[in-house]
């Protein structure tokens, strides 16, 4: 068994890990391809396929796509792990990475007359981690390409960005982003409030 200090006992190193093993599994020769086809996310099988609603998060495509989202993923994930405990942050990633691909699906070609495309990559569920951790500590410090801010006004550059590169063709799924951001921020609130019940009961008992 795992101890408490041990890093398997960190949900987003395991993510992280099975997303580098998923990553090398894309990569080799006759298999890749048949593995690859089996787990990315198409909303036009959304119906027939429903299990790449979770397994499109552990796909990305190329290496700096991997390192990028990995390397966010295990600062903002720890950092909610501590905050929230393992279980909430499995939550969050998972509930932002299945909606954010759902409001890809039903959002862009509404909305923004683009038809969407076939997805891959743990961004939304990351989205839903950064956004939730925000609410919860919006002063942490952090650095966006270099330059130091708060995370709360990381996020809002990151959101206004990918408000702005909807219609771009840059074939980065931004409505995924936004979706995923939306749910965190809506997890971060509720499990805010629910701290702050229990900590205001707390302070009632002690008088």
């Amino acid at each position: 068994m795992a101890s408490k200090d041990s890093i398997f006992a960190s949900p987003s190193i395991v993510i992280i890990a099975l997303c580098t093993l998923s990553f090398f599994l894309e990569m080799v020769p006759g298999i890749g391809d048949v593995y690859f086809n089996a787990f990315y996310f198409d909303p036009n099988y959304l119906v027939t396929k429903p299990w790449t609603l979770i397994t499109y998060m552990f796909l990305h495509n190329g290496l700096f796509h991997l390192l990028f989202n990995m390397l966010v993923l295990y600062f903002f994930g720890t950092a909610l792990e501590r905050r929230v405990g393992n279980r909430q942050l499995l939550a969050i990633f998972f509930t932002a990475g299945i909606l954010s691909a759902i409001g890809y699906t039903f959002l862009t070609q509404p909305i923004f007359n683009i038809s969407p495309g076939p997805m891959v990559g743990a961004s939304g569920a990351i989205y839903g981690v950064f956004a939730a951790l925000t609410i919860l500590e919006p002063d942490i410090r952090v650095y966006v390409y270099f330059v130091p801010m708060k995370l709360k006004h990381a996020l809002v550059l990151f959101a206004i960005f990918d408000f702005l590169m909807i219609n771009s063709s840059d074939m980065i799924a931004h409505t995924a982003h936004l979706s995923g951001l939306f749910v965190g921020l809506y997890m971060g609130f509720r499990i805010k409030k629910i701290q702050e019940n229990a900590q205001r009961s707390r302070y009632i008992g002690r008088w």
